[in-house]
């Protein structure tokens, strides 16, 4: 098949496999009343998705070194059917939704990265550094589209319809990857004859680790924008009740939050081939700060303006998304590419997972006994720009690497 329309066609399953991801984000304010759970508790359930990822992470993606990525994808897919379908027709509070959602991160760890990895073993290089910024834009995409697409669904058939048809768009992925993805045989390669798990090699590899560190932080920006987006917005549009939502709802703000976004992840790209990646990392570890600050103290004030930034701050965070992964991938090793981004992956999900837990817990302590508070969303959003600070100065002590500003 040729290269492009084997992009495309992961890029299509991986929209398919992504579509479910944020409904529970996007639903989060109606069950997390209905069950009568704590924010601390949202964030643990929408932290499991994360936590189950980087666990299982390692090993799936260390995986693609030694076999077919195009099974471990298969195994993948299938999991996040069941997760979603066990969401649908299983959950019903606190416990059985964090297994359903960390059966959904353990299949995520066998679909994301390893399709990348699918992809970089089947075209050639000049075609796989598009590639990259394609497949995150339709993750990207996907994502954004999940948080309409389960507010939609849910109003008009049940939350539990919104979980299940996503389990069965899950299911066409793997289809999609069965019949266009031809099978290889992975090559021979150094990490071979070490252990699966032993990361050693990686963690020397310092080009790599100055992206793979960033891009731990970085997914704990954008989790916890997605993962509390809707519920900020949900609490400042209940400040205003003058404010129609009808046509701008809370779930369709953070779709384009997160379209936007994606959008910005492939101008990234661009921007990091013409002038460089470290140039593009540093430029958005520094702005996604000022958007944090400026989402959490003046965004409770107003409804649009909450709107406004939240867009602007979604697209500062992204801005260096694909450029991140495309960094990592291309300072791997020969034959440890599995690997690198395995360590990449990992690192990045940690983040995710820690973001929407700590957040939840920052707004059950400042928050008050009938909601939340504005000091508690500003605080919380202020937390959020401290890491982006720390990023910024972690990549550049790591990027103090003649190898890393190459890249």
């Amino acid at each position: 098949m040729n290269g492009r329309h084997l992009v495309l066609i992961v890029c299509v399953a991986q929209v398919a496999a992504q579509l479910g991801a944020y409904v529970w984000a996007a639903l989060l304010p109606e069950l997390r009343q209905a069950w009568g759970i704590s924010p601390a508790e949202a964030g643990l359930i929408t932290g499991a998705f994360y936590l189950a990822y980087m666990i299982s992470a390692p090993v799936l993606v260390s995986l693609t070194d030694r076999i077919d990525p195009k099974w471990i994808y298969l195994f993948g897919a299938t999991s996040i059917a069941a997760g979603h379908f066990g969401f649908a027709y299983i959950a019903e509070g606190l416990w059985t939704a964090v297994a359903a959602r960390a059966i959904a991160g353990l299949g995520w760890a066998g679909v994301y990265m390893t399709g990348l990895k699918l992809l970089a073993d089947r075209v050639d290089a000049n075609l796989m550094r598009r590639a990259v910024a394609w497949h995150a834009a339709g993750i990207g995409a996907a994502g954004a589209i999940s948080f309409i697409y389960g507010d939609l669904i849910s109003n008009l058939f049940g939350w539990n319809t919104a979980f299940a048809w996503a389990g069965w768009l899950s299911v066409a992925a793997c289809a999609l990857v069965v019949t266009a993805a031809p099978s290889v045989s992975p090559p021979q390669n150094p990490s071979s004859s070490v252990a699966l798990l032993d990361f050693r090699p990686v963690l020397k590899n310092r080009s790599a680790m100055a992206y793979a560190v960033t891009y731990c932080i970085h997914t704990y920006e954008m989790s916890v924008l997605r993962g509390w987006g809707v519920a900020f917005l949900v609490y400042v549009a209940s400040k205003t009740p003058e404010v129609s939502t009808t046509w701008f709802s809370p779930a369709l703000i953070a779709t384009l939050v997160a379209l936007v976004g994606t959008a910005t992840s492939v101008y990234g790209n661009s921007l990091s081939i013409k002038f460089g990646r470290p140039m593009v990392v540093k430029l958005a570890t520094s702005l996604s700060a000022v958007g944090a600050i400026a989402l959490g103290f003046l965004g409770p004030h107003s409804y649009w303006l909450s709107v406004s930034i939240a867009i602007i701050c979604g697209a500062l965070i992204w801005l260096d998304s694909s450029t991140l992964t495309g960094g990592t991938s291309d300072s791997a090793e020969i034959g440890r590419r599995g690997q690198t981004l395995a360590l990449h992956t990992t690192l990045g999900y940690a983040g995710g997972a820690a973001g929407p837990m700590i957040m939840g817990l920052i707004l059950a302590t400042f928050s008050e006994a009938n909601g939340y508070t504005d000091l508690a969303w500003g605080l919380g959003f202020l937390h959020v720009a401290f890491v982006g600070v720390i990023s910024r100065f972690i990549f550049s002590w790591l990027n103090d690497d003649k190898n890393v500003e190459g890249q």
